[in-house]
């Protein structure tokens, strides 16, 4: 499993994509610098260019001008062949068409007696007047004064508007029926009527290349929960709209394509030159006076203390005292102080949503308000070039990958939390310049569903992205998408193709989870049955993979007793934030948008919910030691070779508090003392007997 130096300097410091894999972009010098090594920036790139704006505006706004206008030929060419067909029938075929036609239009409905063809017929055509042959052809019920009387009002401008009146009303009480009321949910809720719906036994759509299945349809595992849950979950499903990215985007594609693979150096060399000229700044305002007041005022005011009071009178229901210490806390605190006042900020929101008994509400809208893709991407960009939480991530798991695959022609990956998949066009590029070619590779990205009505969206999206990507590398490439909850899925939902009978043409099999194994629930919620964490490693366990990259946040914070929680979260989310006030200024707006909406609802989430609605529940890394051993899993040494090159990479360019440590097997990070998350590699004992 061991490989020469050579090779993991060649998976670090990758060089930057050429002319000849990405031909739409301009030429990007190949840098002597060896710190290239993040294929990120390329990537994200990619996602920007093809970013169909147009097709996204037109399809919020159906009605716009510039649509119709281009709709109009071809709505003109298909009324032509029914405009000739009546013209040349007969006077008997064109009556009783027009007697049917009217017939089925007032069984259909009394109040509105022209069918949508006719209606847009009539919008569309300017008032003419009425033939004698057309008085012919309606009948003989009125006499041809009076019918051509009507006729001639129902071309008027005031009939017309008011047949637009009437559409519109029609239409919105369409669109109502698709819109669930607050009553209709749970207004005369029968708890056995529900029980008593038979479960659904349809497996999740499993669709390879670029598409993806739901797992809504699976087979009850669970009990009769599951099925309340998603008898809720159909009765509320609405039509997500696509997100509309603004004009960044492009503003975004352009310095990336313009500036080339430098950007992803420069911004890190940027973030230094800023911390160094804040730091100046700080040390020639700092003396005197001020600084005195400053000191005298942080020493009266002791954030940290106040949160816990606060909390402590929140747990109590002293609802007088928790108000007065809240008032004080958000005097003290601000969104864009130093670490501490933008943690106490975050963290009186939670404490005030726990205390109004509305942290679920508050926690559900900051999910449904979702942030755009061009924000995320620079948000996510910044902590790449700040923390190298995610760099040390991907190249210990893609180092491993590596290893496991060498001289072997398929490679077959289960992502359990795929996102976006910045992970693996790193892995491509080390693969294409492999001795013999690159083997045949595989994804199979696991995501939860979507609300709406496409829960594999975002996953078939990444999986078409990273299609182009290996396309471009020259690596066969194949994708599976599942969207389903992470405990159903099994060993026959990935099609395996290997046989434990051929161990020489056996595929490659990889289990790769990054950072997301602490959203699944624990034993503290699901009582009467295993827990989705054991099932899903149990899962894994009879995938009998090569080798189960596993990376875990390691917090304390999942305990059930509130208290304690809260003093764990504390301390955790404050290496976070303190980690960002010593890497990004303070004045950076993406920095906000990464403590707001990414630290800052998880914060909320674990603070002001309770139950199954509190999602992040983390474990030290020494509880996921003890639950890997149960359910089956042997963990694998630590490669000397990719730890020493690790911590020779984060002293080289990160900020000298992180921290690289080893123990019992498990890549520590963290930040000035505190291991914030594990990693480790796992296989599956085949000696274990399931107890489940």
């Amino acid at each position: 499993m061991a490989a020469a130096a050579p090779q993991l300097e060649e998976l670090v410091d990758l060089e930057p994509f050429s002319p000849s894999l990405f031909l739409d972009l301009p030429p990007t010098p190949h840098g002597d610098d060896p710190n290239d090594d993040d294929l990120i920036l390329p990537f994200i790139s990619r996602m920007l260019m093809e970013d169909d704006i147009d097709d996204k505006f037109f399809y919020q706004f159906p009605d716009h001008p510039a649509l119709l206008h281009a709709q109009q030929p071809y709505a003109q060419i298909l009324d032509a062949p029914s405009d000739d067909t009546t013209t040349n029938s007969s006077d008997d075929s064109a009556s009783a068409t027009t007697n049917n036609t009217t017939n089925s239009a007032a069984a259909a409905n009394a109040s509105w007696p022209y069918d949508p063809v006719e209606l847009s017929q009539l919008l569309q055509s300017p008032p003419r007047p009425v033939s004698d042959n057309h008085d012919a052809d309606v009948g003989d019920t009125r006499s041809a004064p009076e019918d051509d009387k009507d006729l001639k009002l129902l071309f008027s401008a005031a009939d017309n508007m008011e047949m637009l009146n009437m559409a519109f009303l029609k239409g919105r009480e369409e669109a109502n029926k698709l819109v669930p009321t607050n009553n209709t949910l749970f207004a005369g809720f029968d708890g056995a009527s529900l029980l008593k719906t038979e479960p659904a036994v349809d497996e999740p759509t499993l669709m390879f290349g670029r598409s993806g299945g739901s797992g809504r349809g699976r087979k009850n595992r669970h009990g009769e929960e599951d099925d309340l849950e998603a008898e809720t979950g159909r009765s509320s499903k609405l039509m997500v709209p696509p997100q509309e990215d603004t004009a960044a985007a492009s503003e975004m594609f352009d310095e990336i394509m313009f500036n080339g693979y430098e950007v992803i150096m420069k911004g890190m060399e940027e973030l230094r030159v800023a911390m160094d000229s804040e730091a100046e700044k700080k040390a020639r305002n700092g003396g005197g006076a001020g600084r005195r007041a400053a000191r005298a005022k942080a020493a009266v005011v002791d954030l940290h203390t106040l949160l816990i009071h606060c909390a402590q009178a929140v747990a109590t229901s002293d609802r007088r005292s928790a108000t007065e210490l809240l008032k004080q806390i958000k005097q003290n605190s601000s969104a864009r102080g130093d670490a501490t006042q933008r943690l106490a900020c975050c963290f009186a929101e939670g404490l005030e949503a726990r205390l109004a008994g509305t942290g679920s509400q508050v926690y559900k809208s900051l999910v449904a308000k979702c942030t755009s893709t061009v924000d995320f991407l620079k948000a996510y960009k910044l902590f790449a070039a700040a923390c190298c939480i995610k760099k040390v991530s991907f190249i210990f798991s893609n180092k491993t990958i590596l290893d496991a695959v060498a001289g072997k022609r398929k490679l077959h990956i289960v992502d359990y939390g795929l996102s976006y998949g910045f992970q693996w066009p790193g892995l491509f590029k080390c693969l294409s310049e492999r001795e013999g070619g690159p083997p045949e590779v595989r994804i199979t990205g696991i995501d939860f569903p979507q609300p709406g009505f496409r829960p594999a969206d975002q996953i078939e999206e990444t999986g078409r992205r990273l299609s182009n990507c290996a396309r471009q590398f020259g690596v066969p490439f194949r994708f599976q998408a599942i969207a389903a909850k992470w405990e159903t899925v099994r060993r026959e939902d990935l099609h395996l193709d290997r046989e434990e009978e051929e161990e020489e043409e056996e595929e490659v099999l990889v289990v790769n989870c990054l950072h997301f194994l602490n959203a699944l629930q624990d034993e503290s919620v699901v009582v009467d049955s295993p827990s989705p964490r054991d099932m899903v490693l149990n899962n894994i366990r009879d995938m009998r993979p090569h080798v189960f990259v596993q990376c875990v946040v390691n917090g304390a914070y999942g305990a059930p007793f509130f208290l304690t929680r809260f003093r764990e979260t504390l301390f955790f989310y404050s290496s976070q934030f303190d980690m960002l006030d010593a890497t990004i200024p303070r004045d950076n707006d993406e920095r906000l948008l990464i403590e707001r909406d990414i630290l800052g609802r998880w914060a909320l989430n674990v603070i002001a919910c309770e139950g199954a609605d509190r999602v992040d529940r983390p474990e030290t890394y020494k509880q996921w030691l003890v639950r890997n051993h149960r359910a089956g899993l042997t963990q694998l040494p630590l490669q000397p070779q990719v730890v020493e090159l690790v911590r020779d990479k984060v002293k080289k360019l990160y900020h000298k508090d992180f921290v690289i440590d080893v123990d019992h097997n498990w890549l520590l990070q963290g930040w000035k003392g505190r291991i914030l998350y594990a990693m480790s590699t796992w296989v599956a004992d085949r000696d274990h007997k399931s107890l489940f």
